[in-house]
């Protein structure tokens, strides 16, 4: 079956698909269905110069594709770059990090390691020592999801 609507469209059917990726980054933008089209269109390009050799099968073209689809994202990742550029505002979606050094009184009293204070207008989990309510506390941390923060005693 794949023989067949290969050999009906040729190599025209490497540029359709390239060009239904690339309308499809179109519509839903992203970056990464621009990389597999233009692996498409670069199969496609192949297969109109080299069309009617014996090697250039179905399954060679198949895995050329996959192979150019993973060196273009490779490439363009490269192009494009990461998103660790240093910013005037490391802290800025990372809540519980801007909490450090800031002090609070405990809401509820830390019990087996737990309690509850107040920032502003959240009630933060904390973890800490066993201190009763109304304590004055220092935040000294917050672990990774920024759900609860670390207190000592003042």
């Amino acid at each position: 079956m794949i023989d067949r609507i290969v050999s009906e469209l040729g190599p025209w059917n490497w540029m359709v698909l390239g060009f239904v990726l690339l309308v499809m980054e179109i519509i839903a933008p992203g970056i990464f269905m621009l990389w597999i089209g233009i692996a498409a269109l670069i199969v496609g390009a192949v297969s109109l110069l080299v069309w009617d050799a014996a090697t250039w099968t179905w399954q060679v073209q198949v895995l050329v594709f996959l192979a150019l689809s993973l060196v273009s994202a490779f490439v363009g990742k490269k192009l494009i770059g990461g998103r660790d550029e240093p910013t005037d505002q490391p802290l800025l979606n990372r809540r519980g990090a801007q909490m450090i050094g800031r002090m609070a009184t405990l809401s509820e009293p830390i019990r087996d390691g737990r309690g509850r204070i107040k920032l502003g207008d959240t009630l933060w989990r904390v973890s800490g020592p066993d201190l009763p309510a109304g304590t004055q506390v220092r935040v000294t941390g917050a672990a990774d999801t920024d759900l609860e923060l670390t207190v000592e005693r003042v």
